[in-house]
């Protein structure tokens, strides 16, 4: 042990994370091939239980094999638990542990949550862990008593109700787009309030964990004056003008296509439903697959973009994506720095936000060429929306997962870890410890454009 501790003192505090990711992909790998997992008579191939771990634990939602024809209760169970370390987090999770065993969280152990949840300072990170845990918790609780209490009509047996209530709550809040009933959301196409729950417990697990605790401390009233951080106000507006533009652009996209037939009102919510769910969790209550090209290459930019920092959502996520846009249109108004909700953003987080897009764009255009290689018989459209999907960690598919070659479902496998542990740490974990030099060379411009 002391070895090991040593060891890991080597490595940066994003490296570390990278490698308890990687250790919670071995371990759910050996829960979800537990004896009594399957159903009866059940086999499933190495490679394809690898997936299923790597995308339950980055809360992606793709899979090769259908969950509710290869799991039994107990394996659901077992599912649901390990969608909970890759929602929440390895370090919330190991944390909420420690503190129930009352072991003091070192400094080390303080670093590794900075890192996990993209904070900047050690300041309060503990009670952060604290509070994600007990949000989280409770949203599913309420949620899964909530729909299990709706659809017991649909069922022989409370318990039967109460196990697709906890997996649907479980798999909504997470992001995580699994789902037992073998055709995702598409039993309650037309059951406006089942729809309604699912898109709120996405959007409360999306939209980022310092958001849902900084609304519960303006609702309590306990601090006076209480101001949202700018964090907060660029995550809330990004998201809620990228839900709008989503659900208008899928509406007017479809409606003179697949959604033709359809009543108005279920276009409506057939349009938000899945510009909600595109952005991380990947549930459709439509065949996805009947939607245009269009649609398809509009909602492969939206699973891009992902979801808010700090949350159970992967991609680029929604500051970085707002950062991107405030700079360009300062830098064509003329302007050297960025003001917004009267706060100026720092120059390194525009750094930031750009090294993660152009490394997001390289990775998926790498991705898509070599799948171009080794899926042949794919269209281009649905490899993009794979890899998008994969990255986000959204889980949406055009029906081509379980058809993919085994270097393809590497790749996936790949884009779905990277998407869950952060491009953030991903680069840092590329980068080594960060090196300050005691000297500057001279500036000097360069042509650009």
């Amino acid at each position: 042990m002391k070895l090991t501790r040593e060891n890991l003192h080597r490595f940066t505090p994003a490296q570390i994370i990278v490698f308890y990711y990687f250790l919670a992909i071995g371990f759910s790998f050996l829960f979800l091939n537990l004896p009594g997992v399957y159903l009866p008579g059940v086999k499933v191939s190495f490679i394809d239980s690898l997936f299923t771990a790597v995308s339950a634990v980055s809360v992606t939602g793709l899979t090769s094999i259908s969950i509710s024809d290869t799991y039994s209760v107990f394996g659901l169970v077992m599912l649901m638990l390990v969608l909970q370390f890759g929602g929440i987090g390895i370090m919330s999770i190991g944390t909420f542990f420690w503190l129930l065993v009352k072991k003091r969280i070192g400094l080390r152990e303080r670093q590794l949550i900075m890192v996990d949840h993209n904070q900047y300072s050690l300041a309060g990170v503990v009670q952060l862990i604290k509070q994600i845990v007990v949000i989280i918790f409770m949203i599913e609780a309420i949620g899964g008593i909530i729909l299990t209490l709706y659809i017991m009509r649909f069922y022989d047996s409370f318990s039967e109700a109460l196990l697709n209530g906890m997996f649907m709550s479980v798999s909504a809040t997470t992001n995580a787009g699994f789902d037992i009933t073998g055709s995702s959301m598409h039993p309650y196409f037309g059951d406006y309030f089942v729809q309604s729950v699912i898109m709120i417990l996405i959007i409360l697990g999306a939209i980022g964990f310092p958001v849902l605790i900084e609304v519960k401390g303006y609702f309590s009233k306990k601090v006076p004056n209480f101001r949202f951080s700018l964090f907060t106000k660029i995550t809330t507006v990004t998201f809620g003008l990228l839900l709008v533009w989503g659900a208008v652009l899928i509406f007017i996209l479809e409606s003179f296509h697949s959604f033709k037939g359809l009543a108005w009102h279920e276009k409506i919510f057939a349009s938000l439903f899945h510009s909600v769910s595109a952005r991380s969790a990947g549930l459709t209550t439509y065949d996805i697959t009947q939607f245009s090209d269009a649609t398809d290459i509009f909602i492969s930019s939206l699973m891009f973009i992902g979801a808010s920092p700090s949350s159970v959502g992967g991609g680029i996520r929604t500051t970085t994506f707002a950062i991107a846009v405030l700079f360009l249109i300062n830098f064509a108004r003329g302007n050297n720095v960025i003001n917004i909700f009267r706060r100026e953003i720092k120059l390194i987080d525009v750094y930031r936000s750009y090294a993660v897009i152009l490394l997001a764009a390289v990775m998926v255009m790498t991705a898509l060429l070599i799948l171009l290689i080794t899926e042949k018989n794919v269209p281009v459209v649905a490899l993009l929306f794979e890899i998008t999907s994969a990255f986000g960690t959204c889980g949406m598919s055009l029906g081509i997962t379980s058809d993919l070659s085994v270097i393809g479902k590497l790749i996936i496998m790949v884009l779905m870890f990277i998407g869950r542990v952060g491009l953030i740490s991903f680069l840092y974990t590329l980068g080594g410890k960060t090196n300050k030099r005691p000297y500057s060379y001279p500036k000097e411009r360069v042509i650009i454009g």
